[in-house]
């Protein structure tokens, strides 16, 4: 059967039609060819001659920008050649200079690999030999001296140049000779571990500037709301932009599937997942699933295999799951059937969302909107590779976004990419890495601060803390233990625990997930198996659990107090006022809820000290007019409060590139600091990471969306879709539907008034308090 074939019968059959909230048509598109004045080395043009391809548009200019030494960032669709586009030019370089080396960085140790046979299949062709080399982690020790001193393209990732590092000096040729480095997949670098990575990349050009060379920056990344802000921020250099994608697609067909259509959902969404993606196998379409978790893999798999076992064998050992935890040979073996179309449907992770080489796909199902549209395109992207129509379905989950998008899907196919948020300035993490540059090279602030900025402030405190020295060569490092291993990448501290079964170690948790997910009596899922946690030792940073076949799950139960420390800018509309400063949060684990099904069966108690740390934040008070309407509307005001801190978290992640779990809030009828009803919304991280701050510039769209997703609710009271939140301390109590469109409403409503009538003379005033 064809893609429309399956369409035709999606739309007839009575257990699908319904659910489709919307088909987009996404046209075809014709590819677009450059030509290279002057063309490539002799041995490079014979390549593409053999494998028949010619250049688009995007990759001629992307080859141009590298060789006039430009930074760049290559913002094009999946499989539209960015890859062939930084290596051809990288290659050419290579050719005419016998000594240049090139670093390439990627978030995956998958996706390293699959990139390394590209480059060797480039070298056998041109007769070039570079020894393109994966380093990392798995590398053995005794290979490692010989790829540094014969390497001229290591390929590793962000943990280990993290490692290598404090040994610069046994890269000093390597170093010396630098001239790429290469970020594939650059939109991953964003929140806590883009701040790492930024912090990463700038110790790395200071180690560079010491061996005399400067490297050329290429970003290759999906489509971004801001491309050049967010490469000058996470490499500290500018970037020249190349974004007109001039590959070709076929025909793509869209669909939005929503199960919770009537606002009720008769089956689970993990069952209409497992239906659509079965319909789409026997229709005949090689189809890829993903899910937002290893748990709802593992199950989706099993339970497609079982069903296909039952109706129609042949294709139940052509079904698949793939994700992170599989030996590696065991995800080369998947990888390879799917290319080699043995496979008819593979259930993964987002571990084949980036761009390894996994062939053509017919149909890509997208269980759940995965956080962001950028991923959820990127997902979209792995079918159609090439001219053949193809099939695309995101379906939705009983959550806001995912709601808001099944209701207006305009929002979704004209609407922008997030913005990725770079933030450098956090202390705790900045903090962190200036003890790595001094442990690196002795710090010299004059010669530094273009690379190590405002952070040599924190020079004197760390002397006062006796973890770095002032000596006649510089600022060095004199803590205890290696200053690497107290930063690790990807969280804010080291404190890390870990949880342990019978002397095993199956995972480690940050120590805010411990309390979460880690308290005693939790229920834990790993690797398809469930455990339950019999204690957590907080001394030991232990986290002890058995295995346990049980039919529940537990969520936990958290009380926030915040206090304002200080207010750093404060926006002025006409009846009220937005602010932005730090904050100091207190979250308390009272408890937990065990729940079955969806009924909650019964309640315990936790002992488990407060967590505190200071972040940054945006409040705002309520207008006069909006208080007196709740009051003789509602009656009340704690639940349009706490629904519009619900929404607001909920729909932030449209806007700025986060995850609701990287926001926390706090709503209160009245705040002791303002003396007024308030609503916060806070960054959920030690220090901040700009997240709040972005969202400060975007409160119209922000406050817009969030009436929007509400006001169509076809719910009457509030559900999951609208103002309930998974993560709730309070069991989603007390709520107010009907308040929270008001409150939304009327915050809005003064905003695009303003924004309608305003003059640049008498724009929203913006003060820095600090001013």
């Amino acid at each position: 059967m064809s893609v429309t074939s399956v369409l035709d019968q999606l739309r007839l059959d009575h257990r699908f039609r319904d659910r489709i909230a919307h088909i987009e048509f996404l046209p075809p598109r014709e590819a677009r060819y450059g030509n290279l004045n002057p063309p490539l080395p002799e041995e490079l043009e014979a390549y593409l001659s053999t494998k028949k391809i010619r250049l688009y548009v995007h990759q001629t200019r992307a080859i141009e920008a590298i060789r006039r030494k430009d930074h760049l960032i290559l913002t094009t669709a999946t499989a539209s050649g960015k890859t062939l586009a930084f290596n051809l030019p990288i290659f050419e370089r290579m050719i005419a200079e016998k000594a240049a080396t090139a670093l390439y960085l990627y978030p995956t140790k998958a996706l390293t690999n699959d990139q390394q046979k590209a480059i060797r299949e480039l070298e056998a062709f041109t007769g070039l030999h570079t020894g393109a080399s994966v380093y990392d982690g798995d590398t053995a020790a005794h290979q490692r001296p010989e790829i540094r001193a014969r390497s001229r393209i290591i390929l590793s990732n962000p943990y280990e140049l993290h490692y290598i590092l404090p040994w610069h000096y046994k890269w000093s040729t390597f170093f010396r000779n630098l001239q790429f480095v290469v970020i594939d997949e650059a939109h991953r670098y964003r929140g806590i571990f883009g701040s790492h990575f930024a912090h990463l990349i700038r110790r790395l050009r200071r180690i560079c500037n010491l061996y005399g060379s400067s490297p050329q920056f290429i970003l290759a990344s999906a489509t971004l709301a801001n491309p050049e802000e967010f490469g000058h921020r996470l490499t500290g250099v500018p970037c020249n932009l190349v974004d007109e994608d001039a590959s070709p697609h076929g025909r793509k067909y869209f669909i939005f599937y929503n199960p919770y259509f009537d606002g009720k959902g008769d089956r689970s969404v993990l069952q209409e997942t497992k239906e659509v993606f079965l319909s789409c196998i026997k229709g005949g379409l090689q189809t890829l699933c993903f899910t937002g978790s290893r748990r709802l893999t593992e199950l989706i798999s099993r339970w497609s295999r079982d069903e296909a076992m039952r109706t129609f064998p042949f294709y139940s050992n052509q079904i698949a799951a793939y994700r992170a935890g599989y030996l590696p040979e065991e995800r080369r073996r998947i990888e390879n059937r799917l290319k080699e179309g043995l496979i008819q449907g593979v259930v993964s992770t987002n571990a084949l969302e980036l761009g390894m080489n996994i062939g053509s796909l017919d149909a890509v199902i997208i269980s759940g909107f995965p956080g962001t549209l950028i991923s959820t395109w990127q997902q979209a992207g792995r079918s159609g590779r090439g001219v053949d129509d193809s099939l695309a379905m995101l379906i939705g989950f009983q959550n806001p976004l995912d709601q808001y998008f099944m209701q207006h899907p305009q929002a979704f196919f004209a609407g922008s990419m997030e913005h990725a948020i770079v933030d450098q300035t956090n202390p705790y993490i900045a903090t962190g890495h200036l003890l790595c540059a001094a442990a690196e090279l002795p710090i010299q602030p004059e010669r530094d601060h273009p690379y190590l900025g405002d952070s040599l402030q924190m020079l004197p405190l760390l002397q006062d803390c006796h973890l770095i020295r002032e000596t006649p060569r510089g600022w060095i490092y004199a803590g205890k233990g290696r200053a690497v291993d107290a930063v690790p990448l990807g969280t804010l501290s080291a404190d890390t625990f870990r949880v342990m079964c019978e002397g095993t170690l199956l995972e480690t948790m940050d120590k805010n997930q411990a309390f979460r997910e880690g308290h005693q009596g939790a229920i834990l899922f790993h690797k398809g198996e469930t455990y339950l946690v019999r204690e957590l030792d907080l001394e030991a940073k232990v986290i002890r659990v058995k295995e346990a076949d049980v039919d529940y799950y537990t969520e936990a139960l958290r009380s926030t107090d915040l206090t304002v420390l200080e207010e750093e800018n404060e926006i002025f509309f006409s009846d009220f006022s937005l602010h932005f400063g730090e904050v100091e949060v207190v979250e308390q684990y009272t408890g937990y809820r065990i729940i079955r099904g969806n009924s909650v069966i019964s309640h315990a108690f936790l002992d488990l000290p407060p967590l505190r740390f200071k972040t940054k934040a945006l409040w705002f008070t309520l207008p006069e007019r909006t208080i007196h309407r709740l009051e003789n509307e509602c009656g009340e005001l704690d639940g349009g409060l706490h629904g519009a801190e619900h929404v607001l978290i909920g729909v932030m992640p449209f806007f700025v590139m986060c995850d609701r779990w990287d926001l926390g809030g706090l709503s209160a009828p009245h705040f002791p600091s303002t003396g007024a009803p308030t609503i916060f919304v806070y960054d959920g991280c030690e220090g901040g990471i700009g997240l709040t701050e972005k969202a400060c510039e975007m409160i119209a769209p922000i406050l817009e969306t969030g009436y929007s997703l509400v006001r169509d609710c076809p719910c009457e009271e509030g559900c999951p879709a609208c103002i309930y939140s998974p993560k709730c301390g309070n069991e989603n109590h007390p709520l107010n539907k009907k308040g929270t469109c008001i409150l939304l409403e009327d915050l809005s409503a003064i905003i695009q008034g303003e924004r309608s009538t305003t003059t640049p003379e008498c724009a929203p005033l913006v003060v820095n308090i600090d001013q």
